[in-house]
Protein backbone atom coordinates (compact mmCIF):
# COMPACT_ATOMS: atom_id res chain seq x y z
CA UNK A 1 0.00 0.00 0.00
CA UNK A 2 1.10 3.52 -0.44
CA UNK A 3 -0.48 7.01 -0.54
CA UNK A 4 -0.70 9.42 -3.68
CA UNK A 5 -1.34 13.48 -2.97
CA UNK A 6 -4.55 15.52 -4.15
CA UNK A 7 -3.63 18.52 -2.64
CA UNK A 8 -4.91 18.36 1.27
CA UNK A 9 -6.52 14.69 0.79
CA UNK A 10 -4.49 11.71 0.10
CA UNK A 11 -5.35 8.27 -1.59
CA UNK A 12 -4.48 4.91 -0.01
CA UNK A 13 -3.50 2.79 -2.45
CA UNK A 14 -4.37 -1.16 -2.47
CA UNK A 15 -3.00 -3.30 -4.67
CA UNK A 16 -4.69 -6.86 -3.23
CA UNK A 17 -7.98 -7.85 -3.94
CA UNK A 18 -8.23 -9.75 -0.91
CA UNK A 19 -8.81 -6.24 1.03
CA UNK A 20 -11.91 -6.33 3.48
CA UNK A 21 -13.16 -3.17 1.67
CA UNK A 22 -12.54 -3.80 -1.75
CA UNK A 23 -14.05 -7.18 -1.21
CA UNK A 24 -16.98 -6.09 0.18
CA UNK A 25 -17.96 -3.81 -2.97
CA UNK A 26 -16.90 -6.24 -5.61
CA UNK A 27 -19.49 -8.53 -3.39
CA UNK A 28 -22.21 -5.67 -3.36
CA UNK A 29 -22.09 -5.41 -6.78
CA UNK A 30 -22.28 -8.95 -8.00
CA UNK A 31 -24.88 -10.38 -5.45
CA UNK A 32 -27.02 -6.90 -5.80
CA UNK A 33 -27.48 -6.87 -2.32
CA UNK A 34 -25.89 -4.97 0.67
CA UNK A 35 -22.76 -5.63 2.75
CA UNK A 36 -23.09 -7.35 5.57
CA UNK A 37 -22.81 -3.63 7.64
CA UNK A 38 -25.34 -2.41 5.39
CA UNK A 39 -23.64 -0.45 2.53
CA UNK A 40 -24.74 0.04 -1.07
CA UNK A 41 -22.35 -0.53 -4.07
CA UNK A 42 -22.49 2.53 -6.40
CA UNK A 43 -20.23 3.23 -9.69
CA UNK A 44 -19.94 6.32 -12.10
CA UNK A 45 -19.16 9.94 -11.43
CA UNK A 46 -22.48 11.23 -11.90
CA UNK A 47 -24.21 8.79 -9.54
CA UNK A 48 -21.79 9.38 -7.16
CA UNK A 49 -21.80 13.15 -6.95
CA UNK A 50 -26.15 12.38 -6.98
CA UNK A 51 -25.36 9.61 -3.60
CA UNK A 52 -23.43 13.45 -2.39
CA UNK A 53 -26.11 15.66 -2.90
CA UNK A 54 -28.75 13.43 -1.49
CA UNK A 55 -27.16 13.90 1.79
CA UNK A 56 -26.11 9.78 2.13
CA UNK A 57 -22.85 8.73 4.02
CA UNK A 58 -20.47 7.30 2.85
CA UNK A 59 -18.34 4.45 4.31
CA UNK A 60 -15.60 4.19 0.56
CA UNK A 61 -14.71 5.76 -2.03
CA UNK A 62 -12.29 4.10 -4.89
CA UNK A 63 -10.99 5.33 -7.66
CA UNK A 64 -9.40 3.78 -10.34
CA UNK A 65 -5.66 4.54 -10.92
CA UNK A 66 -5.51 6.10 -14.97
CA UNK A 67 -8.19 7.78 -14.38
CA UNK A 68 -7.71 9.41 -10.64
CA UNK A 69 -8.53 12.94 -11.93
CA UNK A 70 -11.99 12.39 -11.17
CA UNK A 71 -10.71 12.57 -7.21
CA UNK A 72 -9.83 16.39 -7.80
CA UNK A 73 -13.72 16.95 -8.80
CA UNK A 74 -15.04 14.37 -6.21
CA UNK A 75 -12.74 14.57 -3.11
CA UNK A 76 -13.70 17.94 -1.92
CA UNK A 77 -17.42 17.18 -2.06
CA UNK A 78 -17.09 14.14 0.43
CA UNK A 79 -16.54 14.13 4.09
CA UNK A 80 -12.45 14.01 5.93
CA UNK A 81 -13.38 10.66 7.55
CA UNK A 82 -14.67 8.83 4.38
CA UNK A 83 -11.89 6.38 3.53
CA UNK A 84 -10.22 6.55 -0.03
CA UNK A 85 -8.58 4.23 -2.10
CA UNK A 86 -6.80 4.07 -5.14
CA UNK A 87 -6.53 0.82 -7.27
CA UNK A 88 -5.19 -0.59 -10.21
CA UNK A 89 -7.14 -0.64 -12.86
CA UNK A 90 -7.75 -4.54 -12.89
CA UNK A 91 -8.19 -4.59 -9.88
CA UNK A 92 -11.19 -1.82 -10.03
CA UNK A 93 -12.15 -3.37 -13.07
CA UNK A 94 -12.78 -6.66 -12.24
CA UNK A 95 -15.03 -5.29 -8.57
CA UNK A 96 -17.22 -3.15 -10.67
CA UNK A 97 -19.78 -4.32 -13.49
CA UNK A 98 -19.46 -1.62 -15.82
CA UNK A 99 -18.43 -2.92 -19.02
CA UNK A 100 -16.65 0.88 -19.52
CA UNK A 101 -16.41 1.74 -15.75
CA UNK A 102 -15.92 5.85 -15.45
CA UNK A 103 -13.28 5.09 -12.72
CA UNK A 104 -14.91 5.84 -9.38
CA UNK A 105 -17.25 3.99 -6.96
CA UNK A 106 -18.47 3.87 -3.79
CA UNK A 107 -20.24 2.19 -0.91
CA UNK A 108 -22.40 4.50 0.32
CA UNK A 109 -25.93 4.11 3.26
CA UNK A 110 -29.07 4.08 2.08
CA UNK A 111 -31.66 6.01 3.61
CA UNK A 112 -34.11 3.45 5.96
CA UNK A 113 -37.90 3.73 5.58
CA UNK A 114 -41.11 2.02 7.15
CA UNK A 115 -44.28 0.94 5.56
CA UNK A 116 -45.67 3.57 8.34
CA UNK A 117 -43.75 6.33 6.41
CA UNK A 118 -44.87 5.91 3.08
CA UNK A 119 -48.53 5.73 4.15
CA UNK A 120 -48.14 9.02 6.15
CA UNK A 121 -46.81 10.00 2.35
CA UNK A 122 -50.10 8.79 0.96
CA UNK A 123 -52.26 11.95 1.32
CA UNK A 124 -49.92 13.90 -0.87
CA UNK A 125 -48.96 11.65 -3.97
CA UNK A 126 -49.72 7.58 -4.34
CA UNK A 127 -47.71 4.46 -3.53
CA UNK A 128 -46.13 2.68 -6.13
CA UNK A 129 -46.47 -1.16 -5.60
CA UNK A 130 -44.04 -3.28 -7.91
CA UNK A 131 -44.85 -7.00 -8.10
CA UNK A 132 -42.91 -9.28 -10.12
CA UNK A 133 -40.81 -6.97 -12.23
CA UNK A 134 -37.44 -8.20 -13.47
CA UNK A 135 -36.08 -5.46 -15.87
CA UNK A 136 -33.84 -3.06 -13.99
CA UNK A 137 -34.11 -0.58 -16.44
CA UNK A 138 -37.76 -0.45 -16.01
CA UNK A 139 -37.47 -0.73 -12.15
CA UNK A 140 -35.35 2.26 -12.50
CA UNK A 141 -37.49 4.37 -14.58
CA UNK A 142 -40.52 4.06 -12.51
CA UNK A 143 -38.03 4.82 -9.58
CA UNK A 144 -37.14 8.14 -11.61
CA UNK A 145 -40.58 8.96 -12.21
CA UNK A 146 -42.02 8.00 -8.95
CA UNK A 147 -39.63 10.68 -7.45
CA UNK A 148 -40.65 13.51 -10.12
CA UNK A 149 -44.24 13.18 -9.78
CA UNK A 150 -44.82 12.75 -6.38
CA UNK A 151 -45.25 9.90 -5.61
CA UNK A 152 -45.54 8.62 -1.86
CA UNK A 153 -42.73 5.76 -2.34
CA UNK A 154 -42.68 2.48 -3.70
CA UNK A 155 -43.23 -0.75 -2.17
CA UNK A 156 -41.15 -3.52 -4.06
CA UNK A 157 -42.76 -6.77 -4.05
CA UNK A 158 -41.64 -10.35 -4.28
CA UNK A 159 -40.22 -11.38 -7.36
CA UNK A 160 -38.71 -7.88 -8.10
CA UNK A 161 -35.61 -7.10 -9.50
CA UNK A 162 -33.08 -5.60 -6.45
CA UNK A 163 -32.93 -1.58 -5.96
CA UNK A 164 -29.84 -2.26 -4.92
CA UNK A 165 -28.99 -3.37 -8.51
CA UNK A 166 -26.15 -0.90 -10.29
CA UNK A 167 -28.76 -0.80 -13.35
CA UNK A 168 -31.63 -0.21 -11.23
CA UNK A 169 -29.30 2.47 -9.58
CA UNK A 170 -27.90 4.10 -12.93
CA UNK A 171 -31.63 4.28 -14.46
CA UNK A 172 -33.19 5.65 -11.35
CA UNK A 173 -30.53 8.86 -12.19
CA UNK A 174 -30.57 9.00 -8.17
CA UNK A 175 -33.96 9.16 -7.37
CA UNK A 176 -33.40 5.37 -5.47
CA UNK A 177 -31.20 7.78 -3.08
CA UNK A 178 -34.05 10.10 -2.25
CA UNK A 179 -37.12 7.96 -2.84
CA UNK A 180 -38.66 6.08 0.04
CA UNK A 181 -38.84 2.87 -0.68
CA UNK A 182 -39.57 -0.91 1.06
CA UNK A 183 -39.04 -4.39 0.27
CA UNK A 184 -42.43 -6.15 0.62
CA UNK A 185 -40.34 -9.42 1.96
CA UNK A 186 -38.92 -7.70 4.79
CA UNK A 187 -42.35 -5.61 5.81
CA UNK A 188 -44.69 -8.83 6.18
CA UNK A 189 -45.02 -9.74 2.11
CA UNK A 190 -46.97 -8.01 -0.68
CA UNK A 191 -50.47 -9.54 0.72
CA UNK A 192 -50.26 -8.07 4.27
CA UNK A 193 -48.83 -5.25 2.59
CA UNK A 194 -52.38 -5.01 0.96
CA UNK A 195 -54.48 -5.37 3.13
CA UNK A 196 -52.66 -2.52 5.29
CA UNK A 197 -53.12 0.03 2.66
CA UNK A 198 -56.83 -0.68 2.28
CA UNK A 199 -57.55 -0.63 5.74
CA UNK A 200 -55.50 3.05 5.52
CA UNK A 201 -58.62 3.64 2.82
CA UNK A 202 -55.91 3.72 -0.03
CA UNK A 203 -57.93 2.86 -3.25
CA UNK A 204 -56.13 -0.22 -4.72
CA UNK A 205 -55.46 0.58 -8.79
CA UNK A 206 -54.02 -1.66 -11.36
CA UNK A 207 -52.88 -1.12 -14.78
CA UNK A 208 -53.68 -2.48 -18.35
CA UNK A 209 -52.32 -2.28 -21.49
CA UNK A 210 -56.21 -2.69 -23.35
CA UNK A 211 -59.36 -3.57 -20.47
CA UNK A 212 -60.21 -0.79 -18.09
CA UNK A 213 -61.22 2.77 -17.16
CA UNK A 214 -59.32 5.33 -19.74
CA UNK A 215 -56.46 7.06 -18.07
CA UNK A 216 -58.16 9.97 -18.59
CA UNK A 217 -60.93 8.58 -16.53
CA UNK A 218 -59.82 7.49 -13.98
CA UNK A 219 -60.39 9.22 -10.43
CA UNK A 220 -56.22 9.64 -9.57
CA UNK A 221 -56.14 12.13 -6.97
CA UNK A 222 -57.03 10.72 -3.97
CA UNK A 223 -54.98 8.20 -1.94
CA UNK A 224 -54.35 5.40 -4.10
CA UNK A 225 -51.91 2.33 -4.84
CA UNK A 226 -51.01 1.88 -8.33
CA UNK A 227 -49.88 -1.84 -9.21
CA UNK A 228 -47.64 -2.72 -11.58
CA UNK A 229 -46.76 -6.39 -12.54
CA UNK A 230 -44.17 -7.88 -14.30
CA UNK A 231 -43.36 -7.42 -18.03
CA UNK A 232 -44.82 -10.86 -19.73
CA UNK A 233 -47.44 -12.03 -16.69
CA UNK A 234 -48.51 -8.68 -15.55
CA UNK A 235 -50.20 -8.42 -11.86
CA UNK A 236 -50.25 -12.11 -9.66
CA UNK A 237 -54.34 -13.10 -9.84
CA UNK A 238 -54.46 -12.84 -6.10
CA UNK A 239 -53.58 -9.05 -6.33
CA UNK A 240 -56.00 -8.53 -9.30
CA UNK A 241 -58.55 -9.99 -7.44
CA UNK A 242 -57.82 -6.92 -4.49
CA UNK A 243 -57.80 -4.03 -6.94
CA UNK A 244 -60.73 -1.43 -7.12
CA UNK A 245 -60.31 -0.55 -10.07
CA UNK A 246 -58.31 -1.05 -13.58
CA UNK A 247 -56.93 1.61 -15.24
CA UNK A 248 -55.94 1.72 -19.36
CA UNK A 249 -53.54 2.97 -21.55
CA UNK A 250 -55.35 3.96 -25.00
CA UNK A 251 -52.58 3.69 -27.56
CA UNK A 252 -52.48 2.19 -30.84
CA UNK A 253 -53.72 -1.41 -31.66
CA UNK A 254 -51.08 -1.97 -33.66
CA UNK A 255 -48.77 -1.70 -30.44
CA UNK A 256 -49.25 -4.62 -28.06
CA UNK A 257 -48.37 -3.36 -25.10
CA UNK A 258 -46.61 -0.71 -23.40
CA UNK A 259 -43.28 -1.14 -21.21
CA UNK A 260 -43.62 -1.34 -17.19
CA UNK A 261 -41.21 1.84 -16.92
CA UNK A 262 -43.39 4.08 -19.75
CA UNK A 263 -47.16 2.36 -18.12
CA UNK A 264 -46.28 3.22 -14.64
CA UNK A 265 -44.92 7.27 -15.80
CA UNK A 266 -47.73 7.71 -17.63
CA UNK A 267 -50.28 6.65 -14.38
CA UNK A 268 -48.29 8.65 -12.44
CA UNK A 269 -47.78 12.14 -14.56
CA UNK A 270 -51.74 11.47 -14.63
CA UNK A 271 -52.13 11.51 -10.87
CA UNK A 272 -49.84 14.30 -10.24
CA UNK A 273 -51.85 16.61 -12.70
CA UNK A 274 -54.82 15.84 -11.55
CA UNK A 275 -53.63 16.73 -8.18
CA UNK A 276 -52.68 19.68 -9.06
CA UNK A 277 -55.90 20.47 -10.82
CA UNK A 278 -57.62 19.82 -7.98
CA UNK A 279 -55.82 22.30 -6.05
CA UNK A 280 -56.15 25.02 -8.63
Amino acid sequence: MSESGHGQRSLRRIEGHHNAVVKALRQAFARAELTEDGDCAIEGVRIVEEAIRSGLRFRAVFFRESVQNHAERILPQIGAHVETLLLPDRLFDGAVPSETPQGVAALVRLKEFSLDDLLERAQVGPVVVVAGLQDPGNLGTILRSAEAFGSAGAVLGEGTVSPFNAKVIRASAGSVFRLPFVIAKAAGGLQAISTKLRAQGVRMIATSSHKGTPLDQAKLSTPAAIFIGSEGAGLPRSLMAQVDETVAIPHSAQVESLNAGVAASLVLYEAARQRRAGRS
